[in-house]
């Protein structure tokens, strides 16, 4: 067999076995009033960056010998925002564009969803902006491993959306609840 053929061979074995791992990213925000009434209930989905990428791969090999990879920074929150830039993998569009606040993610967050055989994990993050916190009109969100009340930058924002003018008042609380799917297809 010559160097060809055991290179074609190669090839068309790597194109049967083959498994893509797709990750996608949605969620649900829920704005409430002072009394936990729901007033705004908006699906999304979003953008995982060129970063967040990197940052899932680089979870997938920390301390796997022989190179043992360092971890990256774990992620800190989330952000919103008022920027309307469009969403990018990379670049401008990728980070903070005008911050409104920075916040932890909620006690039991983020956690990990086993959908059960074929259907895929979910990493899951939820983040509550109380009354109080982030008023005025929000357009943007992201997930950060940056400062919290820092506008994230392009370096350290894992995902960013657009989430639609949402008018939040100073009574009012919002709620984002962020998931990133990953599925074999």
């Amino acid at each position: 067999m010559s160097m060809r053929d055991a290179f074609e061979a190669a090839l068309e074995m790597a194109r049967c076995l083959r498994d893509d791992l797709n990750r996608v990213g949605y969620g649900v925000i829920e704005l409430r009033d002072e009394d936990g009434q729901l007033k705004l209930l908006r699906p999304f989905a979003n953008l995982i960056t060129d970063v967040g990428d990197g940052y899932y791969a680089a979870m997938g090999i920390v301390g796997v010998p022989p190179s043992s990879p360092a971890a990256p920074t774990l992620l800190t929150g989330m952000q919103i925002g008022s920027g309307v830039t469009a969403v990018a993998k990379s670049g401008a569009g990728s980070a903070m564009g005008a911050l409104l606040a920075g916040q932890a993610f909620d006690a039991t967050y983020p956690l990990v969803n086993n959908l059960g055989a074929g259907l895929g994990v979910e990493m899951v993050y939820k983040t509550t902006f109380a009354a109080g916190t982030g008023t005025g009109t929000v357009e943007e969100a992201t997930v950060t491993n940056g400062a919290i009340g820092v506008a994230s930058l392009e370096a350290n924002t894992i995902a960013r959306l657009l989430t639609g003018t949402i008018t939040k008042g100073a009574a009012d609380s919002l709620a984002i609840t962020w998931r990133h799917k990953n599925l074999a297809a």
